[in-house]
């Protein structure tokens, strides 16, 4: 007897600014995917607008009910959701939440860690516990503006620091604040994008970033990607529209790239995460010279077009992605 296809969405869009960027990645993953082993459709979600884009150029609407639709006169039961949105509601715990409750296996970690991961203030200060270096960082909230002068900024973080969102999948809203001129401009662009900013002190180092997945059967940990931007740092120009560096593997020692590697596959587990991660991280100095390895951010639905980090550092690594995405569905069966 035949075996049957799964039946594989990839769950694209969102409704952060970022939504465009992921319907890339959705076009990456559908070329990476094993199509004799898998029905891929891709499935757009923005707002209360969830459709299928199909092959002939027609779309069909998501039945919210069961995540089912209609193809071809027949209802098509998906078997296994692939989340590469960026931002709210695939990389924030909600999207996962509602795939819990009907049931369907998807590719991220679960509602708390995706909650967690995706509010950047709270993630370092659970990190923290666990003895993972990160910034020094303060959370201001929309209305609470005033609670938190230029001078106590400047003295707790000081200058220069970043201003970010703190729940927020997007590169947009982020600034690098020289002075406290800059303060008040940044923290309303931040605003634009989530009600709570998170203001971090600046560190002077190496940016580098590093892949993981892990299954019952294995774990695996990707050459290091050294990033290298002539611009203030890397923002969303550095990252879509070509004005970076990615070097893979990175221009570091190997204790280093091991170091980084073990860090990696330690948050993993600490977090007890699922599928791909990319860790990004700022490489510093200690006072005897020493490295010292700071994370920055993790990305719980790392970008997956052809040049995004993760698809390099496969290919660096002498893998298959189509084989990297197979292990991480079969995984769950």
């Amino acid at each position: 007897m035949k075996q049957l296809k799964r039946n594989i969405a990839i769950i694209c869009g969102g409704d952060s600014s970022e939504h465009d960027v992921s319907m890339r990645s959705a076009q990456g993953l559908y070329s990476f995917f094993d199509k004799e082993r898998y029905n891929i459709y891709i499935v757009d979600v923005k707002g209360l607008d969830w459709h299928v884009d199909l092959p002939d150029g027609t779309t069909a609407s998501i039945d919210k009910n069961d995540f089912s639709f209609i193809h071809d006169g027949k209802a098509v039961v998906i078997d296994y959701a692939y989340i590469t949105i960026h931002g709210t509601p695939g990389e924030n715990g909600i999207m996962q939440g509602y795939l819990e409750l009907l049931h369907i296996p998807y590719s991220t970690s679960g509602v708390l860690v995706e909650a967690m991961t995706f509010d950047k203030y709270v993630l370092n200060n659970f990190l923290r516990a666990f003895d993972v270096n990160v910034a020094p960082s303060l959370l201001i909230r929309r209305g609470e503006e005033e609670k938190y002068s230029e001078a106590y900024i400047e003295q707790t973080i000081g200058f220069p620091c970043f201003v970010k969102p703190a729940a927020d999948g997007s590169s947009f809203g982020v600034s690098k604040v020289k002075n406290a001129d800059q303060l008040a401009p940044a923290l309303r662009l931040a605003f634009m994008e989530s009600s709570e900013v998170m203001i971090e002190k600046f560190m002077e180092g190496t940016e580098v970033t590093v892949g993981c997945y892990k299954t019952k059967q294995k774990e695996v940990v990707f050459p290091v990607t050294e990033v290298v931007t002539e611009n203030e740092f890397f923002d969303y120009d550095a990252k879509y529209n070509g004005q970076v560096q990615e070097i893979t593997p990175a221009r570091i020692s190997p204790e280093l790239t091991a170091a980084l590697q073990a860090e990696t596959s330690k948050i993993y587990d600490i977090l007890h995460c699922n599928g791909i991660i990319r860790i990004d991280y700022i490489v510093t100095k200690n006072d005897d010279g020493t490295d010292k390895i700071n994370l920055l951010e993790i990305n719980t639905t790392p970008g997956m077009t052809v040049t995004s980090f993760i698809p390099q550092q496969v290919k660096a690594a002498g893998l298959d992605i189509k084989d990297v995405l197979t292990d991480i569905v079969e995984n769950q069966f």
